[in-house]
């Protein structure tokens, strides 16, 4: 049990540091690599890093007894299992291709520190959508503390509610990034029934929705940009942003599931909690972005509030 323990806190650590990272990526690349093919390539950076990792799963629920597929052998038993849910799959796919966009729009308008901070309101979409789609009950304590995350993160992002000089551009990246942590609950809500039902593995699941956004979005782009954008793919630049961010999204996922593993989902988030400090002191010191003390003051009132409401769902 310690050493699940010491697992499930070591990858929690790692996850801290890869998601802590990627607002970062997302900002520093080259200003010629837009949003669109930019979001394209993470999505199949990340699918493929989990392709091989569905085989790995599959041999261990085989060695262990509890493969979730019908039949023994054969990508066939596979791909069947999938195609039950081909059409839920493809909307999965539309949902997260449409939040890796906005992703990395919101991010280049919010900046990396208040960006951060924004998305830790997915536990207030978790519990939101909880209670409309799967009927979990919610407590007094949590909508108090999910009111005073809220205050926390406007104190942060307005840097003590100081309205005169505030940038419309970071209001309209953090609404952005709101509607992301909205949407991407949404999805992850959605998802529960089917991964509850052993129709589908978490690994499964993040490498059809990369792999469907992936190829949505890659096909889609020409329509709106001129083919001679393809060359971006070739600029030796731009595969480093692209290759690097898909490998960082991706691991930080992995790191997320392993400690899911070995710990239970409270004490996983609690663990990833601090993921906007890690950000903070990135973005200081490689996009000159200035951390002050309502920052401070407000990540720590989110992180509290987090800790909070997730434990009252724990219990």
């Amino acid at each position: 049990m310690i050493n699940d323990r010491k697992k499930g806190l070591l990858f929690g650590v790692l996850g801290v540091f890869f998601v802590g990272l990627q607002p970062i990526i997302a900002i520093a690349r080259p200003k010629s690599l837009d949003s669109f093919i930019f979001a394209a390539m993470t999505c199949l950076i990340e699918a493929a890093i989990f392709f091989p990792l569905i085989f790995v799963e599959r041999k261990i629920n085989r060695n262990k007894g509890n493969s979730p597929e019908n039949s023994s052998e054969g990508k066939t038993s596979l791909i069947a299992m999938w195609k039950q849910n081909l059409w839920f799959f493809i909307f999965i796919g539309v949902i997260f291709g449409i939040n890796q966009l906005l992703f990395f729009i919101g991010y280049g308008l919010a900046e990396a520190i208040n960006g951060s901070l924004t998305q830790k309101t997915t536990v207030f979409f978790g519990i939101l959508f909880g209670f409309l789609i799967l009927k979990e009950r919610v407590t007094k304590l949590q909508i108090v503390f999910s009111i005073i995350l809220f205050f926390g993160l406007i104190l942060a992002i307005t840097k003590g509610f100081n309205l005169i000089n505030f940038n419309s551009d970071i209001v309209l990246g953090v609404l952005i990034l709101l509607f992301i942590a909205c949407l991407w609950m949404f999805g992850h809500t959605i998802t529960k029934p089917i991964l509850n039902k052993n129709e589908v593995t978490a690994i499964q699941m993040v490498f059809l929705r990369n792999l469907i956004s992936g190829i949505i979005l890659i096909s889609t782009y020409f329509i709106f940009f001129p083919f001679e954008n393809i060359f971006l793919l070739f600029d030796p630049l731009n595969q480093i942003f692209y290759i690097t961010m898909g490998l960082v999204y991706g691991l930080g996922l992995f790191c997320w599931y392993k400690t899911l593993s070995y710990l239970d989902v409270s004490k996983a988030t609690i663990i990833l909690s601090p993921t906007p400090i890690i950000t903070a002191i990135f973005a200081t010191i490689f996009l000159g972005e200035v951390f002050t003390i309502f920052h401070l003051i407000g990540t720590l009132i989110v992180i509290l509030s987090i800790i909070i409401i997730v434990t009252q769902k724990e219990k």
